[in-house]
């Protein structure tokens, strides 16, 4: 089982490496710190990463860099290729050994999703900032302001390390017995508004477990006692399959993190909501 220690960082355990890691050579290995500032509503975060951002950190593109875009019926953010994204973590600078930490603007429910890649591409030293950016700050720790442009990396990218739902599997998981997970804010699950996808609604027999309350009031992941007991609520159980979406497939990963944190393997659907109501699929409500 991954322990916590294995999936966050504090704050003050991130500011304390990264002081150890000063008296390293040149060359040892590092913690590369990745910015994926994004929001739904303000997609491009290069200039909130700009105004100030843990120093060192590397700004992280979700929509072209964690992203490909294949048109409506494969969802808003499909997945990258996996060379495309192994060209995207090497100009981030990450390197053979590297340890990394990813971390947004709060939260982590955008960062959550390079946590996952990183991870189901081999990487497996990544963890979280529990807290994300304000933690870094109300701890007092520095920020800087501009661009970092690393030095490439050499890290070779080993896909499938994490298992998928293809669109076609979704129905049939369900059937099976399978636990599905619903992320988005309960408004959108129960239909009553949509805002950005061309149906609104669920996926038949999803669960709804929204990712703000993976969180405490300051952004930090809820314990792992709490977390397994929100999910064990919701209808997950031990020995049966869970699987995760969202709208777009991006804060799905969140779920997943959470999933972890609790004790319970996860499975992300990435193509979620914007790729299913796309489709002539069954639509719930209510």
């Amino acid at each position: 089982m991954t322990t916590r220690a294995q999936i966050l960082i504090t704050a003050q355990e991130l500011a304390e490496q990264l002081e150890r890691e000063t008296l390293r050579p040149a060359d040892a290995p590092r913690t590369r710190l990745l910015d994926v500032r994004w929001t739904l509503a303000r997609p491009d975060g290069r200039a909130d990463y700009a105004a100030g951002h843990i120093p060192g950190a590397v700004y992280v593109d979700l929509d072209t860099e964690l992203s490909q875009h294949l048109g409506p019926r494969h969802g808003r953010h499909p997945l990258p290729e996996p060379l495309q994204l192994q060209d995207a973590v090497r100009r981030w600078g990450v390197r053979k050994q590297d340890a990394v930490v990813v971390y947004d603007g709060w939260g982590n429910l955008a960062s959550a999703r390079a946590w996952w890649l990183l991870r189901s591409h081999g990487v497996e030293d990544v963890r979280l900032l529990d807290g994300a950016l304000p933690a870094w700050q109300s701890a007092g720790s520095p920020l800087e302001t501009g661009d970092v442009r690393p030095e490439p990396g050499d890290v070779v990218l080993d896909p499938g390390r994490l298992p998928v739902l293809e669109l076609a599997e979704v129905a049939p998981f369900v059937a099976a017995g399978g636990a599905l997970l619903d992320a988005r804010a309960p408004q959108r699950y129960l239909g009553e508004e949509e805002p950005v996808d061309p149906r609104a609604g669920h996926i038949p027999g999803a669960l709804n477990t929204p990712t703000g309350e993976n969180l405490d009031a300051d952004g930090r992941f809820l314990m792992s006692a709490e977390l397994r007991q929100r999910f064990l609520d919701a209808g997950v159980r031990d020995g049966v399959p869970v699987a995760s979406y969202c709208g777009s497939g991006v804060t799905a990963a969140h779920n997943l993190v959470a999933l972890a944190l609790a004790g319970f393997p996860g499975t992300l659907f990435p193509g979620s909501w914007s790729q299913w109501s796309n489709h002539d699929l069954p639509v719930a409500r209510g």
